[in-house]
């Protein structure tokens, strides 16, 4: 099978750190012409792109890394972390693996060779500052955590919860929230955030934990008092989540007089006493706006054979599912537990088997990853889909509390889920034709071109 966008990584891999690297890729060709790699010309652009939305003074990161004194500690870490690339722990907290599958995703803040091999030299060399008039115009921040997506038309928040430093984790329902809204509206985004109490020096644990205790919350909108009107389910809010943007043609109803609720709400202590809340942030679409594409629900995942033995990795679960009508994947979001360490998806049609992404898995922070317009799968009725988990249950994983315990299937993260949560959505025929040619168009696809996750785009009907 073809592997697209192969990176200096994969070639070089084997035989270079890197760190090595730095001399032999193009993104650092400004460094090197203009000497040694400096924080203020090398090192702040990077991180004004892919680090300082969360590193800033009021950010959830649990420090900030805006000016020089403030990174010039973190050199060597950054160079740790920003070289893990892909597997638990990196930084940025984004792990599609670059060497396979669909490389086209939105909002992707990842770091590429070049800019990996930048960190390291600069780490490696002393974390030079260089000369300040060099530095770009800096960001500017909110006063709090913000809104990625920028300001909600409607901000709906939920009851304060009180969570005690010393207090067990707690599963549960929380108490139906009005939305206030008084007539129907699409919703073309939702983002959730978490505002609490907690100093924002953070506490003494430099994890996402440290500020927040709001693991999870499942949940949906509904108007308690009209059953008939139904409900609209909405993607799982999970700690370290990113905010979910709907398909422009697939907008989500918001029903006028409706309530948020939860039947599975998962708190935990970040080892202070800590009062918090969610705000959950709705952007509509116009007034008149209407959808014509149709939410995909199916089950994908595996609940009942999670069977993960003790001080073993590499551990694979299975599942599959066949499409029971066209389908356009939106995001491919993979949720394990604690030992989840890799998720790999892909699509199997007719004779073809075709890898459409691996990510690697972090249970700290729960990514859902959007693949850009022209990019997601359009997938044939009949095609089977199959996600592959790779577990790590060793003492090597450090969100493993101990790893002589044997999992199975369960709601805490010490027993284990294995589910792909990613955003699907039914075509009829005639929407299924017409996506594959506007993707031919937009993309100006030949005879002999692929397009991965796209199987019978070059098959022209009554050609």
């Amino acid at each position: 099978m073809p592997r697209p966008d192969i990176d200096l990584k994969t070639i070089f891999g084997a035989f270079f750190s890197p760190a090595a690297l730095v001399l032999l890729l193009p993104g650092t060709v400004v460094a090197q012409e203009g000497g040694e790699v400096t924080f203020s010309r090398d090192i702040t652009p990077i991180l004004q792109r892919s680090c300082q939305q969360c590193h800033n003074p009021n950010g959830g990161a649990p420090m900030s890394l805006v000016t020089y004194d403030e990174v010039r500690p973190y050199a060597s870490r950054m160079a740790r972390r920003t070289g893990i690339r892909d597997r638990m722990g990196a930084m940025p907290p984004w792990y599609v693996e670059k060497d396979i599958g669909i490389q086209h995703f939105k909002n992707d803040p990842s770091l590429s060779d070049a800019e990996i091999a930048t960190v390291a030299a600069w780490a490696r060399n002393g974390a030079p500052e260089g000369n300040p008039a060099d530095l770009p115009e800096p960001l500017e921040f909110p006063d709090d955590i913000g809104w990625k997506l920028g300001e909600p038309d409607l901000i709906v928040s939920t009851e304060e919860m009180l969570v005690e430093g010393t207090a067990p984790d707690w599963w549960g329902d929380i108490t139906p929230t009005p939305t206030g809204l008084t007539e129907d509206r699409y919703v073309k985004s939702v983002e959730i955030r978490e505002v609490n109490d907690v100093p924002r020096a953070g506490s003494e644990r430099e994890t996402v934990g440290a500020r927040w205790v709001f693991h999870h919350m499942v949940w949906s909108t509904r108007v308690l008092d009209n059953p008939r009107a139904g409900a609209s389910t909405w993607p799982v809010h999970e700690v370290g989540r990113n905010p979910d943007i709907f398909d422009p043609r697939a907008g989500r109803i918001l029903r006028a007089g409706s309530s948020i609720v939860s039947s599975s709400t998962h708190l935990h202590s970040n080892g202070r006493d800590t009062r918090a809340r969610l705000e959950i942030g709705f952007r509509f679409h116009p007034e008149d706006y209407e959808p014509e594409y149709r939410q995909a629900i199916f089950p994908f995942g595996n609940g009942s054979d999670i069977d993960i033995r003790s001080g073993e990795k590499d551990q694979e679960l299975h599942a599959y599912v066949v499409l029971p009508q066209h389908t356009k994947l939106v995001t491919f979001e993979p949720h394990l537990h604690a030992p989840g360490a890799r998720m790999c998806l892909e699509a199997i049609w007719g004779f073809n088997i075709e890898t459409l992404s691996c990510v690697g898995y972090d249970h700290n922070w729960v990514r859902g990853y959007a693949f850009e317009d022209d990019y997601q799968p359009i997938l044939p009725k009949g095609t089977i889909l199959h996600i592959t988990g790779f577990m790590d249950n060793t003492d090597d994983n450090p969100n493993v509390p101990d790893a002589r315990n044997w999992q199975g299937s369960g709601n805490r993260s010490v027993a284990n889920m294995f589910i792909d949560l990613g955003e699907r959505l039914f075509l009829s025929d005639e929407q299924f034709v017409e996506e594959m040619a506007q993707r031919r168009e937009r993309l100006n696809l030949g005879v002999n071109d692929h397009v991965v996750g796209c199987p019978l785009c070059m098959v022209i009907p009554g050609s």
